[in-house]
């Protein structure tokens, strides 16, 4: 509880036992019971007179202050006094409440995203000295140590450690890293000391990227959001011009008739019509519903640029994806070995390896990775690059050609066609044929759950748009379950289909596109809702992208829409039982049915039962469903 809140619970506590000690009081002179009753009344409400009076002179007349002052104020010229001061009692407890709910909220929020690094060390004159993150040039080697938050992104350089990105992503698995690694800013250094030269500065790193996005995100408001702002805007003057009307009609019209006016009875009405009216339930706990599920989609590694987006994701019945870097890993894999005649699989791999060990071709790295040894290019000589075909080498004195199928009948060879799709890599040694290696990009391995959770989720059709050749996208589609695929598209194609499908669907629904590379970028800003890929992904894809999952895990999309459609499911309960309530009580104490007592309880307790499902939005514990 900061300071603020402190002083109102004093006020609080100090405005409630002058109450009490008020009423056990032998009072018989209205005059003195008025002015005692003044003390605990302006202790607790003379900062709502004040800003009252304020709005008055500044234009904005028609706020919950206002109706407040004027009821209670009302309510003491009537002679009412301990209702009076009640309700101005009872109005600043559920501001306290709401003011301690929206800081514990925030302050949650803070403490998920407790990321921002306060230095950087960088090493002067031999000694370790800490310097303010924005002041490190890129290039600069900073060290880390254990226990510290890594402040900017880079590349490791000396060291190995294991970090903790559970802020980032929302994963408690802890990430291994040695020299020559990436690493982002915002991960916590568990073990080992690292030096680490940064590569971008403090101001583009993704520490600061995910704040940024985290702190703008109630820039962007919701249909939900605009609704409640526009109906206050419209509600608390009717209701004003309601309460007039119920204060000075009847009583005339009792005159007219031949009755007792009755003014005091109208007026009180009037006044109680007032307390009810206020909106407050919906003008905090909407906002705070949202805040809320961002807060918590946040603590699971998926950054929702506003709440706009949020509600939007509720919508969503077509996901497109697209396939390398988001169904699959985007790295390029030894899947198979398949070795023809005498010659072992374990030679097979080591001679490809060696043949290819001086180019720079992902398939050739991918060989070299699968070897997993260090290659001894001495062993290695005349070396040819075919282009188109492969290459040609000499390991170890023995002729070694490693290529596809077309290498293999220049040599006037015959190969196997494998059945499985990826790329084949053939090798013939000394002129004769000696098998095959498969390397495929390999699926992510919870793909097809994510998938079977966005069906699960309610997304009418997934489609999986990739530059992939037909063979390959369709073994991948059929895999994952994916019930459209398009492929062997350039950047602009996949546009074009994006555009197909949102001209096709209801207006209703929303359409939304997965990807992570710069290519990904112009789809990701024409479908509805842009969705990137944020660990592995490229700076352009996550700027364009309104949505970020920061570990790469496509079955966060699922999720993201399960946490979406519980906080719209608060944000409904929340309109419905405000908006029930409320007008359920004003037509009962125009009546005469609801006191004084009953108004303050359609105000405060139901901006504070609001506030308190409201807040149910930040601990959401969805799952998706593994299959």
């Amino acid at each position: 509880m900061n300071n603020k809140q402190k002083k109102m619970l004093y006020r609080i506590i100090l405005s409630a036992v002058l109450i009490v000690i008020i009423k056990l009081l032998p009072l018989e002179n209205r005059y003195v019971e008025l002015l005692l009753f003044l003390v605990p009344y302006l202790v607790i409400g003379y900062d709502i007179l004040r800003k009252a009076v304020l709005g008055i002179f500044h234009g904005q007349v028609f706020d919950e202050n206002f109706l407040m002052a004027l009821a209670t104020v009302g309510a003491m010229i009537l002679g009412e006094y301990l209702e009076g001061v009640a309700v101005m009692l009872f109005y600043q407890i559920g501001e306290l409440f709401q003011s301690y709910a929206v800081g514990r909220s925030r302050r949650n929020i803070a403490g998920l995203m407790d990321i921002r690094p306060d230095y950087a060390n960088i090493m002067q004159d031999g000694e370790l000295v800490q310097v303010e993150p924005d002041e490190i040039e890129v290039g600069t080697v900073i060290v880390v140590l254990p226990g510290e938050k890594v402040p900017i992104d880079g590349v490791v350089m000396q060291g190995g450690s294991t970090l903790n990105t559970s802020a980032l992503t929302g994963e408690s698995l802890p990430r291994e890293v040695k020299e020559g690694d990436e690493v982002i800013s915002g991960c916590v250094n568990l073990s080992g000391l690292l030096h680490i030269k940064t590569s971008k500065p403090f101001g583009e790193s993704t520490v600061t990227k995910i704040l940024d996005l985290v702190e703008n995100s109630s820039m962007k408001k919701s249909r939900s959001e605009n609704f409640i702002t526009r109906f206050a805007k419209y509600y608390t003057p009717a209701v004003c011009i309601g309460a007039l009307v119920l204060a000075v009609l009847p009583p005339i019209v009792n005159l007219i008739l031949g009755n007792p006016a009755a003014w005091s009875t109208w007026v009180i009405r009037a006044l109680t019509t007032l307390v009810i009216s206020c909106p407050c339930a919906l003008v905090i706990s909407i906002p705070l519903s949202f805040f809320g599920g961002i807060g918590g989609a946040s603590s699971r590694g998926i950054l929702v640029k506003g709440s706009n987006y949020l509600e939007a994701l509720s919508k969503t019945k077509y996901v497109v994806c697209d396939k390398t870097g988001t169904l699959t890993r985007g790295v390029f894999e030894v899947t198979r070995i398949v070795p023809s005649g005498e010659i072992a699989g374990e030679e097979l791999l080591f001679l490809a390896a060696y043949a290819e060990s001086y180019s720079n071709h992902p398939i050739s790295k991918s060989l070299k990775e699968a070897y997993g040894k260090q290659v001894d290019t001495g062993r290695v000589k005349d070396v040819e690059e075919i282009s188109g075909h492969g290459v040609k080498a000499f390991v170890d004195g023995r002729c070694v050609a490693a290529g596809n199928s077309k290498l293999m009948e220049s040599l006037g060879l015959t190969c196997e066609k494998p059945k499985e799709t990826g790329t084949q890599v053939h090798v013939a040694v000394d002129n004769c044929y000696a098998g095959y290696l498969l390397i495929s990009d390999v699926v992510k391995p919870n793909a097809a759950a994510a998938v079977a959770g966005l069906k699960e989720a309610g997304v009418k059709q997934v489609v999986m748009l990739t530059g992939d050749a037909k063979p390959v996208a369709e073994a991948v589609a059929q895999e994952l379950g994916v019930d459209v695929v398009k492929s062997e598209l350039l950047p602009a194609d996949k546009v074009t289909e994006v555009e197909a499908l949102l001209a096709a669907k209801d207006e209703k629904e929303k359409l939304a596109f997965v990807g992570d590379g710069i290519n990904d970028a112009p789809v990701l800003s024409r479908a509805d809702i842009g969705i990137a890929m944020g660990a592995l992904g490229s700076d352009a894809a996550i700027e364009a992208a309104d949505i970020v999952l920061m570990d790469d895990d496509p079955e966060k999309i699922a999720e993201a829409m399960r946490i979406s459609k519980k906080t719209l499911g608060i944000v409904h309960q929340n309109i419905v039982f405000a908006l029930a309530v409320k007008f359920a009580c004003l037509a009962f104490g125009a009546f005469g049915y609801v006191n004084m007592w009953w108004a303050i309880f359609a105000d405060v307790g139901v901006m504070v039962l609001a506030v308190l499902n409201a807040t149910r939005a930040l601990y959401t514990n969805v799952k998706v469903k593994r299959v």
